[in-house]
């Protein structure tokens, strides 16, 4: 069992994780040409929250993430509210190849910096994408490793425009970012931090 197993079931009491995941969502509906003819991968998903949000505005939404627990959770919220869109799928991408569909628009937020091989997990996001289609990660801006705190083995964070580059190198063109949204966080009994979240487009041609 992983961190996100134990927190799976708590994990939407959180009123951040909403605020965030609106924020977010809003951002991609104004960014993105969305359609009702468009399926999307959202990598990560968590509890599935993004994917709620903006179910409306596609097709069908893949809801990929390696945690049992909140596969269990996401998969309890869509049989609750009868969506018939979403659809869960417990996956680890990032040690596994994902060959059975492709999908116009790939999304992400705070999943990244979990990553430890971003080139690669950059490379099959754009080998998922169908020409044509849309990349967004949503996550931190480079930060000083209190976000996690001590013993944290992620990413701290990124540059977007470095990150960028990266995304230059399998192919992805049109490539823009933005902050959209802040958190702020208790990183002690005495401090709270402002960390920001940048939100990076990409579109596979």
């Amino acid at each position: 069992m992983n961190e996100f197993d134990i927190k799976a079931a708590g994990w939407d009491q959180n009123p951040i994780i909403w605020e965030r995941a609106e924020a977010i969502a809003n951002d991609i509906k104004r960014l993105l040409p969305l359609n009702k003819q468009m399926t999307a991968l959202e990598f990560g998903a968590g509890t599935g929250v993004t994917s709620f949000i903006l179910k409306d505005s596609l097709k069908k939404i893949t809801l990929m993430d390696n945690s049992s627990e909140m596969v269990k959770v996401m998969n309890n919220k869509i049989k609750t509210s009868k969506v018939k869109n979403l659809k869960t799928l417990n996956f680890n991408l990032e040690k596994d190849d994902f060959k059975d569909a492709k999908y116009d628009l790939i999304f992400n937020q705070m999943v990244l910096h979990h990553i430890s091989d971003i080139e690669k997990i950059i490379a099959k996001f754009y080998n998922l994408l169908n020409p044509g289609g849309y990349l967004a990660i949503a996550d931190l801006y480079s930060e000083d490793g209190s976000f996690h705190g001590e013993g944290f083995t992620g990413q701290k964070g990124f540059d977007p425009i470095e990150l960028s580059s990266l995304l230059l190198k399998p192919g992805f063109e049109n490539i823009s970012h933005q902050k959209c949204f802040v958190i702020n966080k208790e990183i002690s009994d005495t401090e709270t931090k402002q960390f920001d979240v940048f939100l990076l487009i990409a579109n596979r041609p």
